[in-house]
């Protein structure tokens, strides 16, 4: 299986969007600064994410959210799930 996800940091006010095939060990990687984009927070939560069956669909729709450019349209989706 292969995920989708979105996590928040309360401390930057900001979201972050990846894909990934296991969500702990990911979410571990970003709490412990081995993300180059988000080790500047320690305090990021997982707020939604998605399952596909295939690498490749869960790129199409990390692509798909990022492209909306949409601080709004991510906190719809959090807000559905």
């Amino acid at each position: 299986m292969f995920y989708i996800y979105i996590i928040y940091s309360e401390s930057l006010n900001k979201y972050y969007v990846g894909s990934c095939q296991n969500i702990e060990e990911r979410l571990d990687d970003h709490l412990n600064s081995r993300s180059k984009y988000t080790k500047s927070a320690k305090d990021w939560t997982l707020k939604h994410s998605e399952t596909f069956s295939s690498r490749s669909e869960a790129y199409q729709r990390e692509m798909q959210i990022k492209k909306m450019k949409s601080r709004v349209y991510i906190e719809n989706l959090i807000d559905k799930s």
